[in-house]
């Protein structure tokens, strides 16, 4: 039953929502467009504002609904963290794509949300914070996924947290840095374009 939730977290993480969304409503390949991810960044710049918002909530839900799946059948914490990664996984190298897909944030926050929704929220809200500041939702990105192991860290001395998804929240982070690597390097010479620029 466990191999068999982590397959199903796999799967929901690879179900190719901007990918669809490109198909969908303007008949392009979302992933020779821009930075080439099927996220809702490349989405928004792309295809507009409602698909984005679409596949930003279906591609959280995907991280939800697989934390939840195992809590459902009561894995134990360490085979949750093992269903969250293999949900990010599936997120970022989908087999239907040729291994290309998204950058990890927002099925990841859908995984923390399933995780513990304070620490979810308490990330998301950092990310919200710095989109408000900046507009450039990939210091965003890497602003949350930096945090996320503090807060969780945080979550773990006071008990609330098991040891297990402390290890994840440190996943998720070099996973969403390695991911928005070249995005960094933009960012640091100044040419990261911010939301509403081409």
């Amino acid at each position: 039953m466990n191999l068999l939730i982590l397959f199903l977290g796999y799967l929901f993480g690879s179900f190719p929502s901007g990918y669809l969304a490109g198909k969908i409503t303007k008949g392009i390949d979302i992933r020779l467009l821009g930075s080439g991810s099927t996220g809702a960044t490349n989405v928004l710049r792309h295809i507009g504002k409602r698909a984005a918002i679409t596949v930003f909530l279906i591609d959280v839900f995907k991280g939800i609904l697989s934390i939840l799946l195992a809590k459902y059948f009561l894995l134990s914490d360490s085979w949750q963290v093992a269903v969250g990664l293999s949900t990010l996984i599936g997120h970022i190298w989908p087999i239907w794509l040729n291994w290309k897909g998204g950058k990890a944030v927002a099925t990841g926050l859908g995984i923390f949300l399933g995780i513990s929704w304070q620490v979810g929220l308490a990330t998301l809200g950092i990310f919200l914070l710095m989109m408000t500041l900046f507009r450039i939702v990939s210091l965003a990105s890497v602003s949350a996924a930096i945090s996320l192991p503090l807060i969780m860290y945080i979550s773990f001395i006071n008990s609330n947290i098991s040891l297990p998804f402390l290890v994840i929240s440190l996943f998720a982070m070099t996973l969403v840095i390695w991911r928005h690597r070249e995005n960094i390097i933009r960012l640091v010479k100044g040419k990261e374009p911010r939301i509403g620029q081409p």
